[in-house]
C-alpha cells in the first residue's frame, strides 16, 4: 500500500472565487468611461445668463428650454410651436397652481421668450420662474 493516493472528490468547495467578479465589474466600468462622454455632449446646449439677484426655484414638472435658435423643449423633448398650445391646453385647469420654468440662452430672441411666456399664459399659467446662472 505504499504510494496509494486517494482523491476525494465530493469535498465541498469553500473558497469563493471573484476574479469573473472582477472581470464584470472592470468591463462595466470601462463601458461607462466611454459612453459618458457620448451623453454629456447629447446635452442641450444653453448658456443662461448670469445674474446676482437668482435664487433656487422649487422643482416644477413644467421646464422649458429655449435655444438660441428659438427652438423650444420641454422637459429635454423638442416640441414645435403648434404641438406645444395643444399639448399646454390638455393641461386644462390644474396647470394654473404650478409654476413654469423657462431656461432661454443668453442669445435667444426676445421675441421667443415672449411668444412662450404668451403661450403659456393662454394656458393659464400664470407663474414664470426665468433660470439664470449665479455671477
Amino acid at each position: 500500500m505504499a504510494g496509494s493516493i486517494s482523491q476525494d472528490d465530493d469535498e465541498m468547495i469553500s473558497g469563493i472565487n471573484v476574479t469573473p467578479l472582477v472581470d464584470i465589474v472592470l468591463v462595466l466600468l470601462i463601458i461607462f468611461m466611454i459612453t459618458a462622454p457620448a451623453i454629456y455632449q447629447s446635452a442641450i446646449k444653453v448658456r443662461l445668463p448670469k445674474a446676482a439677484t437668482g435664487e433656487e426655484a422649487s422643482k416644477s414638472p413644467l421646464t422649458f428650454t429655449l435655444t438660441k435658435e428659438s427652438e423650444v423643449l420641454w422637459d429635454k423633448e423638442k416640441i414645435d410651436w403648434p404641438t406645444l398650445g395643444r399639448r399646454l391646453a390638455a393641461l386644462g385647469p390644474a396647470a394654473a397652481d404650478q409654476t413654469a420654468v423657462i431656461s432661454a440662452d443668453e442669445a435667444t430672441p426676445h421675441g421667443a421668450v415672449i411668444r412662450l411666456m404668451d403661450s403659456l399664459r393662454q394656458a393659464g399659467l400664470t407663474r414664470f420662474a426665468m433660470n439664470v446662472e449665479p455671477k
